[in-house]
């Protein structure tokens, strides 16, 4: 699961020499000239990489419109990601981590599954959690318990959205997910 911000570098000539990019790829400190700076149009950097968090999968499934979950790219607005990072906020608000055991996979035992219990924290109150950033099950989707992991994810998309929230460079955002 990721998160594209790409940013339009080409420079035209209308614009003024302050307004144009300079362009230099360098590798090991030398410059590549295989690589025709002036001949790339936008920087794609990827943002944000989640694995298995679910609940943000299906945030972007239930909120962006037109988001087919087919492995495409999709567009993201700016004030889709501050939505995102509202909900977040509001869930991390309402969720207090407390020590017990929590599931980490499945084994195989007498031809049933049986979960694979260790320490470790979950979710108190899952209600708002439940109710704003569920999660969502599926084939290679991860756990669907509202535990330290759910909440780590969390904790990794605020201080994402935090930081390129501040960012307000013109910038254009999308979301896409394989599995």
């Amino acid at each position: 699961m990721y998160l594209y911000k790409e940013t339009h570098v080409e420079n035209d000539s209308y614009q003024k020499p302050e307004e144009k990019y300079k362009i230099t790829i360098k590798k090991n400190n030398k410059t590549i000239k295989s690589i025709k700076t002036k001949r790339i149009s936008y920087i794609i950097e990827e943002v944000a990489y989640w694995r298995k968090a679910n609940q943000i999968h299906n945030w972007f499934l239930e909120n962006l419109d037109g988001f087919q979950d087919n492995g495409n790219k999709v567009y993201v607005y700016f004030s889709d990601l501050q939505k995102l990072l509202d909900t977040v906020d509001t869930v991390l608000e309402h969720s207090k981590l407390v020590k017990g055991k929590i599931k980490n996979g499945e084994s195989l035992k007498n031809k049933k599954w049986i979960p694979n219990m260790e320490d470790g924290k979950y979710i108190k109150d899952s209600k708002k959690a439940i109710e704003l950033l569920p999660t969502q099950e599926g084939f290679f989707f991860g756990s669907t318990d509202y535990d330290q992991y759910y909440y780590e994810d969390l904790i990794y998309t605020q201080k994402m959205l935090t930081a390129e929230l501040k960012e307000d460079d013109d910038a254009t955002y999308y979301y896409s997910a394989n599995w």
